[in-house]
């Protein structure tokens, strides 16, 4: 996959006083660029963001790479959304000094955000002849790199380097997002970020985000209490609305405790309506200071939650038993039959009815 520039601006950004201030350096075409130090620099820079691979709905909410979709009003086209102008004005620049007008215009946008930092900022358009006529949009950001010195003789043996660069840890949007070659999605965008800095959020603001899987779970979560409540509670006003607002109240809470509202069974109806459409949903709880992690379809199988007296238990059960590194006297153990355990429990839960230690 090889890019062919067709532009491309370099800007460096620098504090100045309470804020930042950018300044031009130069805006090449493809023939300056070829060969210069800037496309040493950059290498294979290019080719690697839009290979990089991106799930559209990320397993975790902290993601270094995830896709864009630029926001609209229903029925109306993606020239309304200010975010995409931006861009289309980019890769559609005729002349290297369009193309650094409309570059100046971003970076003058970006220094304003909250997260901007000293660095430089690289604006591209490239095209991808084998397979498109229009040009794709890149803009890269590298942050200065702090203590970085060259060695240079016996005497002064260092010298620092002010205005350090690395390619390793750039930010970068790609507009449009090519979900695989030869396919372009014009109303969606690539954006990487490998830091828990928000680099770019506050420059696209009408860009929305898809869902991680876990906020799509807590959404169907919700959307079937809900149902539940509307179909056995409609004849029940007030308690449905008391039912409403405990959903509320615990939806958005971020203590996750055991409810014990809902039977085994109807519970298990829920957790297979989601693991039909995805069938790799986790499920980690602890029970006191124990972790266990595993996947929402193991839930009746091979994990099963019970209470003795006031205590919970939670039986897990699989066909192999494995430890991690380090010996243990555990693993020496002759497991009981499950009867004795359950008979001891319940001894042990009876005991500590009566005011003993459980």
């Amino acid at each position: 996959m090889k890019f062919e520039v067709e532009f491309i601006s370099f800007f460096v950004i620098r504090e100045e006083g309470p804020g930042k201030a950018y300044r031009h350096f130069q805006t090449l075409d493809g023939d300056a660029y070829e060969g210069s130090a800037l496309e040493q620099f950059l290498g294979g820079e290019f080719a690697r963001l839009a290979k990089r691979k991106v799930e559209r709905n990320p397993q975790s909410e902290q993601v270094p790479t995830k896709i864009g979709r630029f926001i609209t009003e229903p029925g109306c086209g993606l020239e309304t959304n200010p975010n995409y102008n931006m861009f289309a004005r980019l890769r559609g620049a005729a002349s290297r000094e369009d193309f650094l007008k409309e570059s100046d215009e971003l970076a003058r946008a970006y220094i304003q955000t909250s997260s901007v930092r000293s660095g430089a900022l690289i604006t591209a358009s490239a095209k991808l002849p084998q397979y498109f006529d229009e040009p794709f949009v890149f803009v890269m950001k590298c942050d200065f790199e702090p203590k970085i010195a060259r060695i240079t003789d016996e005497s002064s043996l260092l010298h620092e380097v002010e205005m350090a660069i690395n390619a390793k840890n750039m930010k970068a949007i790609q507009y449009p997002y090519m979900p695989e070659v030869g396919m372009l999605e014009d109303w969606e965008l690539k954006i990487h970020q490998p830091s828990h800095a928000k680099y770019f959020e506050d420059l696209l603001k009408f860009v929305e985000y898809e869902k991680s899987m876990p906020e799509l779970l807590n959404h169907q979560v919700v959307n079937l209490v809900q149902q539940h409540i509307e179909q056995t509670l409609e004849a029940h006003p007030e308690q449905k609305e008391a039912e409403e607002r405990d959903l509320e109240l615990w939806a958005a809470s971020e203590k996750r405790e055991l409810q014990e509202k809902w039977a085994p069974e109807l519970v298990m109806e829920a957790a297979n309506f989601l693991v039909e459409q995805q069938p790799d949903l986790g499920m980690t709880f602890k029970l006191d200071h124990l972790t266990v992690k595993g996947k929402l379809a193991d839930y009746g199988r091979k994990v099963h939650f019970a209470k003795f007296g006031d205590r919970y238990v939670v039986l897990l059960s699989g066909s192999s038993l494995h430890f991690e590194k380090g010996v243990s006297p555990v693993e020496l153990l002759q497991p009981e039959d499950i009867q004795s355990v359950l008979a001891r429990l319940e001894r042990e839960a009876a005991e500590d009815a009566e005011g003993g230690d459980f």
